[in-house]
């Protein structure tokens, strides 16, 4: 079982956690986590663009000059995607970009996400996290403490108002609740900051 360090709030080790190796010791399967992530991403677009074709560009509707002659090259209509104002060729048009992946994919690339941040040490597993009151300070000081300067998802077993206004300031920081983490976020952070709580509650979903 892969074992890592349990701190406190304040950032200092308490004690050892042993985690479930069939959520944070599986074998990281980077196709998979490419996979999902591509998928995510693509769910996450609008797909919105449009821009007009030649067709419903407006005007062009006469011949620009006779067919023979001129000693140009023959013409139908100035609205062609090769002249200034004309239509675009293969424009974009509004389209659904989402798809979906079989849900034993999601699963294995979970795991694998949640192993790699064991195996290159970037999980911090936090007893307890309780302020009294909103401080970003606190985070700050934990964040400094656990070596943390950089971008930090911090997952929690249940909704904490004042940890989220205490994060939130902070440039780089995101909080997650158990439930909604995703593995393009955990990819996305550099450090995976989760509470005690939070990890039983994940064992018991994916293991």
């Amino acid at each position: 079982m892969p074992k890592v360090a349990l701190y406190n709030i304040n950032g200092e080790q308490i004690d050892d956690i042993e985690l479930d190796d069939n959520v944070f010791g599986v074998e990281v399967n980077r196709h998979v986590l490419y996979e999902v992530v591509k998928n995510q991403l693509a769910n996450k677009r609008q797909g919105t663009q449009s821009v007009k074709t030649r067709a419903e560009v407006r005007g062009g509707g006469r011949k620009p000059w006779r067919q023979k002659g001129t000693g140009r090259a023959r013409q139908g209509s100035i609205r062609a995607p090769h002249f200034v104002g004309g239509g675009v060729s293969f424009a974009p048009k509004p389209r659904d970009y989402s798809y979906s992946v079989p849900k034993k994919v999601r699963r294995l690339a979970m795991k694998s996400a949640l192993s790699s941040k064991v195996i290159d040490n970037e999980m911090f597993v936090i007893d307890a996290l309780n302020i009294d009151a909103p401080k970003t300070k606190e985070i700050t000081n934990m964040l400094k403490s656990l070596n943390s300067s950089k971008k930090a998802l911090i997952v929690m077993d249940r909704k904490d108002e004042n940890i989220i206004k205490s994060a939130r300031n902070i440039k780089g920081v995101q909080t997650a609740l158990v439930n909604t983490i995703n593995v393009y976020d955990i990819l996305k952070y550099d450090a995976f900051i989760i509470t005690k709580d939070a990890v039983k509650k994940v064992e018991e979903v994916y293991a």
